[in-house]
């Protein structure tokens, strides 16, 4: 996400260095380029002469720290500044004193509020809540059909609401059942239209009068840009929503609607959806975005990307047999799949300091070749994954035609994996950026 964005604001950057003080003039010239590259981004016209006027306030007025350049100081403000603009930091969703915290998810048809339901769902499920399940979206049948499919996906429980029957009547109904059930969390999906109209909203006020929700989020669709910007105020000035949730940021995104849909709402951002699977909800952290839009990296992401996915102990273990030199093809299937349940391969390394948008640019990772390498993998027998040595010709033949693969495939495999369990420790050592990537690209199979 925010690909283009990243990489104007970067060239931008580049031409304050060498500068030997900032000064109006040279920050102006930069301003000028920043503000090109936030409207191209589809950045409220607002929202940027705002931001802008900020920023040059605090360049102007701000003493150049001796350890920083001036092209570093102005990034540093820029940074700052970008965080602050959509939100400063992460707002956490609300939890009730007295259970259960009531979820109203709102928003047009087509932004994906039914799919975040089942999202937020897994979120919760996987902090130990107990969620509920309300479809109370009686307009379009296959909206109740796909929250239930949801439910069933996650093993929770869900009002069985028809087309039949009033969306108040549907969530007060399903809200008693949910008392019964003790769930801890009831997530409630409404209706959308394809634009908004009043019996929508006035569908939308008698739940919330009904039920008076703790938290009401806006789903909003990323890829709309400034529409989103414009619909979420439209929804937060009739039912006034506690946060947003925006959909669809792993796309063609360009990045306005992050930027913009906070300061004109005046609610946080609280969560980003950057896939279709259940676990791709995210919650929003304003400095982490900054920091990867200027090519600074998400250290702590990644970290915490890594520890959902990889236990503590597994890690230690993992650590063990690369000191040792016993990492084997088993091994190296686990790893595999934890990192695709990390999400792209892209994505994980663009949140790595150092790489900004033109080193991603020509970053070419082929995720599909994950799936074929797992697939030769397990092809093998366990006692072949535990020792690759024991894979000689006919073994390779065979694995090839188990797998659906050529033997050329497997030999690269193979070639591949020997030259990882030499590299891996130096992985682990290097600070620089670009080494980290060329290196993890060699590691990965090609």
């Amino acid at each position: 996400m925010f690909e283009n964005l990243s990489q104007k604001l970067t060239d931008s950057f580049k031409k304050l260095q060498g500068r030997g003080r900032l000064n109006e003039e040279n920050i102006t010239t930069a301003l000028n380029e920043v503000k090109m590259a936030l409207l191209e981004a589809d950045v409220n016209f607002r929202v940027v002469k705002a931001f802008l006027k900020s920023v040059k306030a605090r360049a102007i007025g701000e003493e150049l720290q001796g350890s920083l350049s001036p092209g570093q100081q102005f990034i540093k403000i820029v940074n700052d500044e970008l965080a602050q603009m959509m939100g400063e930091s992460n707002v956490s969703l609300v939890s009730a004193e007295k259970p259960p915290t009531i979820i109203m998810l709102v928003g047009l048809q087509g932004s994906g509020k039914t799919s975040s339901i089942g999202k937020l769902a897994k979120f919760c499920q996987s902090s130990g809540d107990r969620p509920y399940l309300i479809p109370a979206d009686i307009y379009r049948p296959a909206a109740i059909d796909q929250l239930i499919v949801l439910a069933n996906t996650l093993g929770l429980p869900f009002y069985p609401s028809s087309t039949q029957q009033d969306p108040v009547d549907i969530v007060k109904a399903g809200l008693a059942e949910a008392a019964i059930q003790g769930s801890n969390y009831v997530l409630i999906d409404t209706a959308g239209r394809l634009h908004i109209d009043d019996v929508l909203m006035e569908e939308l006020e008698r739940i919330k009068t009904a039920v008076n929700p703790h938290e009401i989020f806006f789903v909003a669709d990323a890829m709309t840009g400034q529409d989103a910007v414009n619909m979420a105020k439209s929804f937060n000035d009739r039912l006034d929503v506690s946060g947003i949730i925006l959909t669809k940021m792993d796309g063609d995104a360009r990045g306005g609607a992050a930027l913009s849909i906070r300061a004109i709402t005046q609610k946080p951002i609280k969560f980003i959806t950057v896939g279709e699977k259940l676990e791709n909800l995210e919650p929003f952290y304003p400095d982490r975005v900054a920091s990867r839009i200027l090519g600074m990296g998400d250290l702590v992401g990644l970290i915490e990307k890594a520890q959902s996915n990889i236990s503590e102990k597994k890690a230690r273990e993992l650590e063990d047999k690369i000191r040792k030199n016993e990492f084997t093809l088993e091994d190296f299937q686990a790893q595999l799949r934890s990192m695709r349940q990390m999400g792209s391969l892209k994505d994980l390394m663009g949140m790595l300091p150092g790489m900004d948008a033109s080193m991603m640019k020509n970053t070419d990772v082929d995720e599909k070749q994950l799936v074929r390498t797992d697939a030769i993998i397990s092809s093998m027998t366990a006692q072949e994954r535990q020792n690759h040595h024991l894979i000689n010709g006919s073994r390779r033949a065979r694995i090839a035609k188990g797998s659906g693969s050529h033997v050329r495939d497997v030999n690269r495999l193979l070639k591949q994996f020997a030259q990882m369990r030499k590299m891996m420790n130096k992985l682990s050592k290097t600070s620089n950026p670009r080494k980290a990537m060329q290196m993890m690209q060699n590691l990965m199979p090609h």
